[in-house]
C-alpha cells in the first residue's frame, strides 16, 4: 500500500487548508502578510534603535543588508524551486517521492548555504570597495557582514522549510515563528545597545549577534513543527541513489528565478553605489525611506506569494484556465490597497521620518523619495503578482529576460541620467526604479493575459516520477 504523505494525513484530519480555485486569498495571504509585516517592523525597530546609537551605523547596516539580500537570492534557487515543485505535485496528487523532494531541498541548500556564507565573508573587503562605502561607515558594515553573513546558511535552511510548510497548507507557522524571533531580536538589540551588555560597546556587532541567534531559533522551530505535524520526513537514505534528475529539474526552475532576482539586486546595488557618492545624508535618507517603503509593499507581496501557491496547485491539477482568472482577481484587491498605502506613506513621511532623525536635509530628501515611490509600488505590485504566478506555472525564463532588459536598459540608465547627470540626486535614482518597475510590470501582465505560459507545467501527467 502506498505510504500516505503528511499532506494526505492532514487533509483527513481537516487541520490544514485545502488549496484549490475556491481557496479564499486572505486565508493564505493573511498569515503571510503578518509574517512580512513583523519582519518589516523589526527591521524598522533595528534602524530606530541604531539611529539613536550611531547614525553612521544606520547607513552601514543599510549597505550591508543590500549584500545580505543578494546572498538570500542565491539561497532562493532551491527554495523557489521547492515551492513550485511541491505545489504542483501536491496539486496533481502525486504524493510519492515527496519526502525525497524535501530531503534534497534541505541538503542542497544547507551545503550551498555554508559554502556561500564563507565566500561572502572572504570577499567582504572587495564588496566594500565596490559599493564605495564611506570610511566612517565601512567598519560597521564589514562587522555586520562577517557576523550575519557568516550565519547566512541559517536563512538557506529556513527558507526551504518554510516553503514546504506553506505549500502543505500551513501558512500561519511562519507568522508565529517570525513573531517569536522578532521578540528575541529586539530583546538582544536592547541588551547590547542600551541594556546590561551595553558596557561591552559592541554596537553593530551586538545587533548582528542578536540577528543570528534569532535565526537559529527559527530554524529549530520550523523543524519541530515539520515533524510534529507529520508533514513528512528528511532522511539521507532517501538520496541513495542520488536523484540527479530531480536536482536538475529543481535547478532548472530555480536558476532563472534566482537570475532574475540577482540581476535586480545587482542593478539596485549599482544604483546604491551612485547614492554613496552623493554623501552620507543621501545614504541615510535611502535607508530610512526603505524601512517605510516596505510597509507599502508587504500586502501586494503577500498576495503575490499566496497566489503563487494557489497557481502552482491549480496548474499541477491541470486547471490552467482557473489559474488565469485567479491571478487577475488577486490584482483587483492588491493594486488599490498598495496605491493607498504608498500614498499614505508619502503624505505622512515628514512626520514618520522624524522617528529616525532630526536632520532636516535627510527629511527633505526622504519626502522626494516617498513621492516617487508611489509609482515604484504600482509597478512593483504588477511585477510581483504576475511574475510569481508565471514561476508557479513553470514559465520561469520570460521574467528573467524582462528583468535583464528593463533593469539595466531602463532602470539604470534612467536613474543615472536623472539622478546623477541631471543632478536631481537620490530621488532621481528612484525615478529610474519607477521606470523599470512600471514598464516591466505591464509587459509581464500582457504575457500572462495572452496565455503564453499555457503548457509549461512542471508536472508531466504521464511521467512515473522515477528520478533515480
Amino acid at each position: 500500500m502506498k505510504e500516505q504523505t503528511g499532506f494526505e494525513r492532514s487533509l483527513k484530519r481537516k487541520k490544514t487548508i485545502v488549496i484549490d480555485e475556491k481557496t479564499p486569498l486572505l486565508i493564505l495571504a493573511g498569515p503571510i502578510f503578518f509574517e512580512l509585516f513583523l519582519n518589516v517592523l523589526v527591521n524598522n525597530i533595528d534602524t530606530l534603535m541604531l539611529s539613536h546609537y550611531n547614525e553612521y551605523a544606520v547607513g552601514a547596516v543599510g549597505n550591508a543588508n543590500n549584500i545580505m539580500f543578494m546572498m538570500n537570492i542565491f539561497f532562493n534557487v532551491i527554495a523557489t524551486a521547492t515551492s513550485v515543485v511541491v505545489a504542483q505535485y501536491l496539486g496533481a496528487k502525486k504524493f510519492h517521492k515527496m519526502n525525497m523532494i524535501y530531503t534534497l531541498a534541505f541538503v542542497v541548500n544547507l551545503v550551498f548555504g555554508v559554502t556561500l556564507s564563507g565566500l561572502f565573508c572572504l570577499s567582504n573587503p572587495l564588496i566594500m570597495g565596490f559599493l564605495n562605502v564611506s570610511s566612517e561607515m565601512r567598519p560597521y558594515a564589514m562587522t555586520y557582514i562577517y557576523i550575519v553573513g557568516g550565519g547566512g546558511f541559517l536563512i538557506a535552511v529556513y527558507s526551504v522549510m518554510l516553503q514546504i510548510l506553506r505549500c502543505n497548507g500551513y501558512p500561519k507557522i511562519g507568522m508565529w515563528i517570525t513573531l517569536a524571533i522578532n521578540v528575541v531580536n529586539i530583546g538582544g538589540n536592547y541588551l547590547f545597545l542600551y541594556g546590561p551588555l551595553a558596557y561591552l560597546d559592541m554596537g553593530v556587532a551586538g545587533v548582528a549577534i542578536s540577528t543570528v541567534a534569532a535565526r537559529f531559533i527559527a530554524v529549530i522551530a520550523v523543524f519541530i513543527f515539520f515533524y510534529a505535524a507529520k508533514i513528512g520526513k528528511i532522511s539521507f537514505r532517501l538520496l541513495r541513489p542520488f536523484p540527479k534528475k530531480l536536482l536538475f529539474k529543481m535547478v532548472k526552475i530555480g536558476l532563472p528565478t534566482a537570475g532574475e532576482n540577482l540581476t535586480y539586486n545587482l542593478y539596485q546595488t549599482t544604483m546604491l553605489s551612485f547614492i554613496n557618492t552623493m554623501g552620507n545624508d543621501s545614504v541615510n535618507a535611502r535607508t530610512y525611506c526603505n524601512t517605510l517603503i516596505a510597509f507599502a509593499a508587504i500586502f501586494s507581496n503577500a498576495s503575490a506569494m499566496a497566489t503563487q501557491i494557489i497557481t502552482g496547485h491549480l496548474v499541477g491539477a491541470g486547471k490552467s484556465e482557473e489559474a488565469y482568472k485567479r491571478v487577475f482577481k488577486t490584482l483587483q484587491t492588491s493594486l488599490p490597497i498598495t496605491i493607498a498605502l504608498a500614498s499614505t506613506n508619502a503624505l505622512i513621511c515628514r512626520y514618520t521620518l522624524q522617528l529616525f532623525t532630526d536632520n532636516q536635509n535627510i527629511i527633505a530628501l526622504g519626502q522626494m523619495i516617498m513621492l516617487v515611490d508611489i509609482f515604484v509600488e504600482i509597478g512593483r505590485c504588477l511585477n510581483m503578482t504576475f511574475v510569481c504566478s508565471l514561476k508557479a506555472a513553470g514559465a520561469y525564463i520570460f521574467p528573467l529576460l524582462m528583468g535583464l532588459l528593463c533593469n539595466w536598459g531602463l532602470g539604470l540608465s534612467t536613474g543615472y541620467i536623472v539622478g546623477v547627470a541631471l543632478g536631481v540626486g537620490v530621488a532621481g535614482i528612484f525615478v529610474g526604479t519607477a521606470t523599470d518597475e512600471c514598464i516591466r510590470g505591464l509587459i509581464v501582465m500582457y504575457y500572462w493575459y495572452k496565455k503564453k505560459w499555457f503548457g509549461k507545467s512542471v508536472v508531466d501527467k504521464k511521467e512515473t516520477i522515477d528520478y533515480d
